[in-house]
């Protein structure tokens, strides 16, 4: 699998889709595009927006392209780059010497240190050494399905010895990080998207580009609004893939994040049971409380590690955490289909 991920094709995808809403426009009126590439965060990415014209807006998804690619980079756990220090280099060091870094680094492993802290530790990026374990066996579970197994209690409680967050020093001044732990391993999948898609939202919004949709992976961040004054309307999905709805819910979007985590993509089945990727670490092993959390919030870095903290939190404790949080919402669907809200999150649902 790995060497499938190094040898992926880094393209571009050129299909920019020219959409007119409602009959005739004005030559001055921005006109709306869409745009779609596959080679980031192992998952699609798409941009919706609006430009006066299809070769500034293919400029403008290069250039997001190329931020997002960068953040990609920063972030891996799995590659190495050629003169670039990334979390897989801090992994490998672990134990043996600092890490000079560049800042988006250390400024994403502060939010996560603060989301531990916020989330009572449901969240933790220092998880790695437990998460690859799920990950190996995960992996080796969908290649060959009548192997599929689970991993060892045993060897899963001993690398769980190994997710000290506070082994992980971080030195601002000297912009390094260092893993004191030699078995210690961090892993961002919690946070790490979400936190690149806010700062390439916030790229394009310097840039001059919004409105802009940005999806990536089902993170989702709106970038103002349509040129008419409407909302962006994105589904929320429907974690019953079986069901024939796509989606649960509709909900208009403007200058806020929408991210859903789910046990319905990631999974793998050992003795016709699923097990997905999501790790209680009170636990270790798939969380078991919901199908599905989803999370509105202004930013969606934030967005994206609460979708995962609370979907390693029974309703009550969740609860009492979002609500504590200005500007922020939360939806929880049950395996039964049982849904719960928070007190606003309704408020952002259409028909």
């Amino acid at each position: 699998m790995r060497d499938q991920r190094r040898n992926k094709i880094l393209v571009l995808i050129a299909v920019i889709v020219f959409v007119i809403a409602g009959g005739c426009s004005r030559k001055d009126q921005p006109r709306r595009f869409e745009a779609e590439f596959l080679e980031l965060f192992d998952t699609v990415t798409q941009i919706t927006g609006y430009a006066p014209n299809k070769e500034i807006f293919t400029q403008q998804v290069q250039s997001i392209h190329n931020e997002l690619k960068e953040y990609h980079e920063l972030y891996d756990i799995y590659d190495s780059y050629d003169n670039l220090n990334n979390l897989k280099t801090i992994n490998d060091n672990a134990g043996i010497a600092p890490v000079k870094v560049d800042k988006r680094i250390i400024d994403l492993l502060l939010l996560g240190r603060e989301m531990y802290e916020i989330s009572a530790g449901t969240i933790n990026i220092a998880y790695g050494s437990v998460l690859s374990i799920w990950h190996d066996y995960r992996t080796e579970g969908i290649n060959n399905p009548d192997a599929a197994s689970l991993p060892p209690v045993n060897q899963l409680k001993e690398a769980s010895l190994h997710t000290d967050i506070n082994q992980m020093l971080i030195d601002e001044e000297a912009g390094t990080v260092y893993l004191q732990d030699p078995k210690m391993r961090l892993d961002v999948g919690s946070i790490g998207k979400g936190y690149a898609v806010e700062q390439a939202a916030r790229y394009a919004m310097d840039q001059g580009y919004s409105p802009l949709l940005l999806s990536v992976g089902g993170n989702i961040r709106a970038v103002g609004h349509k040129p008419d004054g409407q909302l962006w309307k994105v589904g929320i999905q429907n974690p019953d893939t079986q069901s024939g709805e796509n989606f649960l819910y509709k909900a208009a979007l403007e200058d806020v994040s929408l991210v859903t985590s789910g046990n319905y993509q990631r999974f793998y089945t050992v003795d016709g049971k699923r097990y997905h990727h999501i790790i209680d670490p009170a636990t270790l092993m798939p969380s078991a409380y919901y199908t599905a959390v989803s999370i509105i919030c202004p930013d969606s870095g934030m967005a994206d590690a609460l979708s995962t903290a609370v979907f390693n939190m029974p309703l009550e404790q969740g609860r009492t955490l979002i609500e504590s949080l200005p500007d922020t919402e939360a939806m929880w669907v049950y395996e039964d289909g049982t849904i719960e809200f928070s007190s606003g999150f309704e408020a952002y649902l259409i028909q």
